[in-house]
């Protein structure tokens, strides 16, 4: 767990990371930390109503959720829980990001816990969006710039609870920790190690040098398969 009362890694790096898309940084993360080549990022499909907002970074603030039963606690209880959520949320080294686990099994997104209200009440606590293997709704009413990757868009919030906040949640086959940098776009979310986050922005710059070549030769028309041999062995060259 990282959370801390100042953020461990500077604004701008985590500004310099939000300058690439989600894919680019998994690639810089084959270059800097080879082990993570098979962990650590989103690998089942999570819908993404607003694709056209950019990358987010930030540090985790995990949940588990359910919806197909009532929580069971008496109504001052739920409100003492609900307030305890919200403090959670809301305070720790930011920007944030929602990682909420549906432990509905086989009934996972049957209630939406998020939609207008919790978008726009996450947005103004410090959060940049949410994953979840759990659905949303009120996508028209969703808080503008919020940004949303979740397993499924339902229309009934049902008994959906928070069932446990600030523990380890797995999500679309990601594991994080209440902490945990993320990167998240379109395409899925991954955790970045924080021992290796300042040297990505190099790394994907490397990867982007290393594709040039192969990228010219396959966009030409003058394209064949010697000039992209050619362009494959001054790929592998680059260093």
């Amino acid at each position: 767990m990282t959370d801390s009362a100042t953020p461990p890694l500077p604004a701008a790096l985590l500004e310099a990371l939000a300058r690439y898309d989600t894919p680019t940084i998994c690639n810089a993360l084959e270059i800097v930390a080879p082990a993570r080549r098979l962990v650590g990022y989103t690998t089942k499909p999570l819908v993404c109503p607003f694709p056209d907002l950019p990358p987010i970074v930030g540090y985790a603030r995990t949940t588990t959720i359910r919806s197909v039963l009532a929580s069971g606690l008496p109504a001052a209880e739920q409100q003492q829980r609900r307030i305890a959520y919200y403090e959670y949320v809301g305070t720790g080294p930011g920007p944030r990001i929602n990682v909420i686990q549906d432990i509905d099994g086989p009934d996972a997104g049957f209630g939406a816990f998020w939609g207008e209200v919790q978008s726009s009440v996450h947005k103004a606590l410090g959060s940049l969006g949410v994953i979840t293997d759990g659905s949303i709704r009120d996508i028209a009413q969703w808080a503008p710039g919020f940004q949303a990757l979740a397993g499924s868009i339902g229309p009934s919030h049902a008994y959906v609870h928070a069932d446990n906040f600030g523990g380890e949640v797995r999500v679309a086959g990601m594991t994080v920790r209440s902490g945990d940098l993320i990167h998240a776009d379109r395409h899925g979310a991954v955790v970045i190690p924080l021992d290796v986050a300042a040297k990505l922005p190099d790394a994907a710059e490397l990867c982007g040098r290393r594709e040039t070549p192969i990228l010219e030769i396959a966009r030409s028309k003058d394209f064949t398969l010697e000039k992209l041999k050619e362009a494959l062995k001054r790929s592998a060259e680059i260093h």
